[in-house]
């Protein structure tokens, strides 16, 4: 059970091109209300409601208590790649597709917002992974990511020389399509297609998974996620067309040049999604069809 005394305010995401799902916006909004919660829109959901002031996701996340996003697993992504350090709750509202780490649809919303509000849920904490793009010495860039940060080639199927680094402890130099960290969470995602391993969302890891490499000895690692890896650019694509991205949850990308450092830790911020029933090994069989041949 979690304490519901400091859950005050409650946001609202969505996805964009919500039209499909205005009823339910509203019928969510007067719900809210009537348990006398105060209510905040970010800037997709408040075009339903013209005199209410949309936020952006960074600033609602800072503003609310609980967050209730409305979408599918990509919202999802995008909503925790912008979480403050402010530990706001999120319950996550499949309408989307997959629905892998959402918490209910849209006809169990209300039955698991009057759990909520009752203290009914556990808070599943999910890690956030820190990756930082360094560049001749320099800082250029810095992600958060719930699933995953990959390496990856663009359209010349050409192989990439990755040196890898631990703590600063040279691991291994390889030659592969690319490479994916993975929090427990991005397990399931892409790192399980390059063949990595299930990962329980509670085990503190992160996993490297390399793909299709030119050596069939590399094989998925798992590491505690209190190390920090280091993975150098060695391949320089002198075609302006054969780029190198680093792609973070399937949704950012940012083009990599020989010789760039890419640094990837266990953020300090985390995800604090709303739980009302034990699902994790139901989802593996429902959405992976886990066991099944």
């Amino acid at each position: 059970m979690a304490k519901t005394s400091e859950i005050n305010i409650v946001g609202i995401v969505t996805k964009r091109q919500n039209q499909a799902h205005e009823a339910l916006l509203k019928k969510l909004v007067t719900y809210l209300k009537k348990k006398k919660k105060q209510v905040v829109f970010d800037n997709n959901t408040s075009t339903f409601f013209p005199n209410e002031k949309g936020l952006k996701k960074e600033d609602l996340l800072k503003t609310c208590d609980l967050a209730i996003v409305l979408g599918g697993d990509g919202t999802l992504l995008k909503t925790a790649r912008r979480m403050p350090r402010k530990k706001t709750l999120i319950l996550g509202v499949n309408i989307g597709n997959l629905g892998f780490l959402t918490e209910c649809t849209p006809d169990k919303l209300f039955e698991c917002l009057d759990k909520t509000f009752e203290g009914k849920f556990d808070i599943d904490k999910r890690t956030l992974l820190r990756t930082t793009v360094y560049r001749h010495g320099k800082k250029v860039e810095t992600y958060l990511a719930l699933n995953d940060a990959v390496i990856n080639q663009g359209a010349f199927a050409r192989l990439i020389e990755i040196h890898l680094e631990v703590d600063n402890r040279k691991i291994v130099t390889f030659k592969a399509d690319g490479m994916i960290v993975a929090t427990p969470t991005g397990s399931t995602a892409h790192s399980l297609s390059a063949g990595g391993p299930i990962v329980h969302p509670r085990i503190p890891s992160l996993t490297i998974s390399p793909i299709c490499p030119s050596s069939l000895s590399m094989r998925p690692i798992v590491i505690p996620d209190n190390r920090q890896m280091t993975a150098t650019i060695a391949t320089d694509r002198r075609d302006e067309n054969a780029i190198i991205g680093l792609t973070i949850d399937g949704q950012d990308m940012f083009v990599l040049r020989y010789g760039d450092k890419i640094k990837f830790r266990r953020s300090s911020r985390s995800l604090q999604l709303v739980r009302t029933g034990n699902r994790y090994y139901r989802m593996l069989r429902q959405k992976l069809n886990w066991g099944e041949v």
